[in-house]
């Protein structure tokens, strides 16, 4: 094996026994480990984070049911290449019985005119499709290619495996580190294994940085400028931004100041727009709060003017504030839930006009029509007839929302 290639490439295993983590898919009588039992693969979606053995797993499993395996990108491969691995692929079903597995990663990137020209070839068997996707299938596969498709969800690898990992690279002499008898503190090993946050690829990249220098004990100086330029894992585009939202806003409705705070700094950190989180403060405040605190959304809005007036990094501190007073503050929707049952009213009934005591009337000719007439002017009318004005359209009663 080359030593050009890269360190994670190069201790990709290529035997299920090699395979670190995802047990609750490879473990006894687990899903995939009964498919590959039982040599009875469908087309599947591995949907995981980056870095957690998707391609690997594509390829152990048609290895084990001994078919033809294609791997490609989505990004690399368009309508006419489908087409032409089709064709071959069904002439080897029907003249040699080979099943042709295609893996495409990144499978969230097709186009739904790209994803059902699929359809075909995955339906009759031509092709076993495994998609590889960090995007929740969901919202990024049509549902017609979905449906034909088994879901699988890969996870962060535990600390364990990666630390699994990181000992079976440092001992292999082939794949590995092991002829360099490279060794590993404590302390470097724990900031390593702490720093790639379940991501296999991003362990043994940054375990390769560090190996390049002299040195023949990695140790924390060693390790800390290997991984100096990490990168926190916070897809802004992904589900992960939503997930870290409404963390952040579920935390907040709990009162729960601290842990608000956490999921505050973990965006801020991984680079979040902060007039995004600014917006989303200002709905929780009108939203979740109310009117049980005024001050909350004037709070709010002005965390949303320091984030415009000062910038990064000083509105961190501001923004970090109105989460801290949101969290502790008393909660109350009653006023989201006073309008949602307005709206549900305003939808069904945006029909009726408007009655004509509280019309205007700028031109004589609404005037003649009866618009505004008989309007008593609060200030200088009796409580009583205010209270009588009609102020709901004609064939809707008085509801009473809040």
């Amino acid at each position: 094996m080359s030593n050009n290639q890269p360190l994670a490439d190069r201790m990709r295993p290529s035997k299920l026994e090699q395979y670190v983590g995802q047990e609750h898919l490879l473990g006894p009588k687990k899903i995939l480990s009964q498919m590959l039992a039982n040599q009875a693969l469908n087309s599947l979606i591995f949907w995981g984070p980056p870095g957690v053995g998707k391609t690997t797993l594509a390829k152990i499993i048609a290895q084990n049911i001994k078919a033809n395996f294609i791997e490609s990108s989505a990004v690399l491969i368009g309508v006419p290449e489908i087409k032409v691995l089709a064709k071959t692929a069904e002439q080897d079903l029907n003249f040699f019985q080979t099943k042709t597995i295609l893996f495409l990663d990144e499978i969230h990137r097709f186009n739904k005119a790209q994803q059902d020209v699929l359809l075909p070839y995955v339906e009759k068997g031509i092709l076993i499709l495994i998609g590889a996707t960090t995007e929740n299938p969901s919202f990024s596969i049509n549902s017609a290619l979905l449906s034909r498709c088994r879901v699988l969800t890969l996870e962060h690898l535990k600390k364990k495996d990666l630390e699994k990992i990181l000992d079976l690279t440092l001992q292999d002499k082939e794949s590995g580190l092991g002829s360099k008898k490279i060794k590993i503190n404590d302390q470097a090993k724990n900031i390593l294994l702490d720093f790639a946050q379940g991501d296999a690829r991003k362990l043994l990249t940054a375990l390769e940085i560090a190996t390049n220098t002299t040195a023949k004990t990695i140790n924390e100086k060693v390790i800390k400028e290997a991984i100096h330029s990490s990168i926190l894992y916070y897809d802004k585009n992904g589900e992960e931004h939503y997930n870290i939202i409404s963390a952040l806003h579920k935390c907040l409705r709990d009162s729960d100041p601290d842990a608000a705070l956490y999921w505050l700094a973990r965006m801020l950190e991984a680079g979040e727009d902060p007039l995004y989180i600014a917006r989303r403060l200002i709905r929780f405040a009108s939203e979740d709060v109310g009117i049980a605190d005024s001050h909350a959304l004037l709070l709010a809005v002005a965390a949303k003017e320091a984030v415009h007036f000062v910038g990064l990094p000083e509105c961190k501190l501001a923004l970090a504030e109105a989460v801290i007073y949101l969290a502790k503050t008393k909660k109350s929707n009653a006023l989201y839930a006073a309008y949602q049952r307005a709206a549900q009213d305003a939808q069904k009934t945006s029909h009726l006009g408007v009655p004509l005591v509280l019309r205007n009337a700028p031109s004589k000719l609404m005037k003649d029509l009866g618009y505004g007439q008989g309007y008593k002017y609060a200030p200088d009318s009796k409580s009583e007839d205010i209270k009588n004005q009609q102020h709901w359209p004609d064939d809707l009663k008085p509801q009473q929302y809040f």
